[in-house]
């Protein structure tokens, strides 16, 4: 078994194909599939896709994208969403500085509230980080000293800092089709010395196809290539790493097993 820890199946493209993605996916074996949610107030038709089917869980949280549009919403709201069987997570939420669609402020503030819940609801927190690799990694610590919760760098692109500081912290790092690029020979470097059981694949369908497919709506089954490279990164087998980032998968996402 492998697992995709992070793919968007209520993306427009997949609606009328949803139930095609979910077989391919279980043909190239992948056990279990985890849909993120990226604004609270859309949390019931992400988790009504995690309903439809046995193996797929869902996250509820805002996008760091999504923070001013939802800067209103409360802890409370969050909680109460993520009291669910199917919601196996809290977010995606964190800093993105690239882009810098929501406002800092709202983003900063959404990020800590996801931290909150994470630590008091003991679900994963999923952490986007992009070019916020500083205030990322001084959140995290921070907010850990006053309370241990669960997380995970998501569709990692950071630099090796960041991923040293969140290991540390007892955090996991998930690779995306990103690792099998041309260009990802730096992340390559970083997956293959961080510790074996920190370590997480997945595909952010419907995006970041992995290499052999880009410029193709990207979608669960791929992620077998993202396994595959770093397999070869790391020097296992591919069943070594399938069976490590499943067992991984499994401590983190305790809730889907």
């Amino acid at each position: 078994m492998i697992v995709d820890s992070h793919c968007h199946l209520d993306f427009p493209d997949f609606a009328e194909e949803l139930d095609d993605v979910v077989v391919r996916a279980r043909a190239a074996g992948i056990g279990r599939l985890v849909t993120i949610g990226t604004r609270i107030r859309r949390a019931a038709e992400v988790r009504a896709i995690a309903e439809r089917f046995d193996d797929v869980f869902c996250s509820v949280g805002t996008h760091p994208h999504n923070a001013g549009e939802e800067a209103d919403v409360t802890l409370a709201e969050l909680l109460f969403e993520a009291d669910h069987p199917k919601v196996v997570a809290i977010g995606e939420a964190g800093l993105d500085y690239h882009y810098d669609l929501g406002p800092r402020e709202a983003q900063h503030a959404g990020f800590l509230m996801h931290i909150a819940a994470a630590r008091q609801t003991g679900l994963p927190l999923v952490i986007h980080a992009r070019e916020a690799d500083d205030d990322v990694a001084a959140i995290l610590e921070e907010e850990s000293g006053k309370g241990a919760f669960l997380f995970v760098l998501h569709c990692f692109a950071g630099g090796a800092d960041l991923a040293r500081r969140a290991v540390a912290l007892g955090g996991y790092v998930s690779f995306s089709g990103i690792l099998t690029f041309k260009s990802g020979a730096p992340l390559r470097e970083i997956a293959a010395g961080l510790p074996a059981e920190r370590l997480l694949v997945e595909t952010d369908a419907p995006y970041l196809a992995p290499n052999s497919r880009r410029g193709k709506r990207n979608e669960p089954s791929f992620v077998v290539e993202t396994a595959r490279v770093l397999a070869e990164t790391r020097g296992w087998s591919e069943i070594e790493v399938a069976e490590i980032t499943t067992a991984n998968f499994f401590r983190l996402f305790s809730k889907a097993s």
